[in-house]
């Protein structure tokens, strides 16, 4: 199975890199269009801010090429917010993301007063069954960093509770999303990692 990872200088990549290797995939880490366009799979990493990340993927010309995917992918951390329509993050209007999932990425703002961003360890709660959650036990650990939050909603797979709701994954037709880094969650990361590279459509 060869997974392209896009490096798109906003991420660390090598994480993922090599979660992915320990499971057999070849990966190959690319900013071009044409190889991401031929992948059997795509996995979208991303830390920072959005309107960074998509002025990257603008830049390189990648923006087409994710939406026209038709095969598995994966967004990861900010690669999941990116999936939505938008994001308040930023001056102004906020940003226009990759709006292949309706929605408004938000500010996190947790009840009490818990610390934001939100980094660390939060339990999964199952929404629905998904063959990307396969194997992975309600209630298993996933490791956080995040300081906005997508919208839950049809698309919500999964969540965690930071003094309220977290969609920690999501899922529209052929992408996937995983608000916690998946590459830094044990078990279960290895799991859903591992149901990624599996998945038959």
């Amino acid at each position: 199975m060869e997974v392209a990872v896009i490096a798109y200088g906003a991420g660390n990549v090598a994480s993922v890199q090599f979660a992915l290797e320990r499971l057999g995939a070849t990966v190959r880490l690319t900013d071009d269009p044409a190889v991401i366009a031929e992948a059997e799979r795509v996995i979208l990493p991303g830390v920072g801010a959005a309107g960074y990340a998509m002025s990257r993927l603008t830049e390189l010309g990648l923006v087409e090429p994710i939406r026209a995917f038709s095969r598995p992918l994966l967004g990861v951390c900010l690669g999941q917010q990116l999936l939505f329509g938008r994001s308040e993050e930023g001056e102004g209007e906020g940003v226009d993301l990759l709006d292949l999932i309706p929605g408004t990425v938000t500010r996190l703002e947790p009840a009490g007063d818990l610390p934001v961003p939100h980094m660390g360890w939060s339990r999964l709660t199952r929404d629905r069954d998904d063959p990307l959650l396969e194997g992975v036990a309600d209630g298993a650990y996933a490791y956080f960093v995040h300081g906005f939050v997508c919208p839950d909603g049809p698309a919500t797979l999964a969540r965690a509770d930071y003094g309220g709701v977290v969609p920690a994954m999501v899922r529209s037709a052929n992408r996937w999303g995983c608000q916690f880094h998946p590459e830094r969650s044990a078990e279960a990361g290895a799991t859903i990692l591992k149901n990624f590279l599996g998945l038959s459509c």
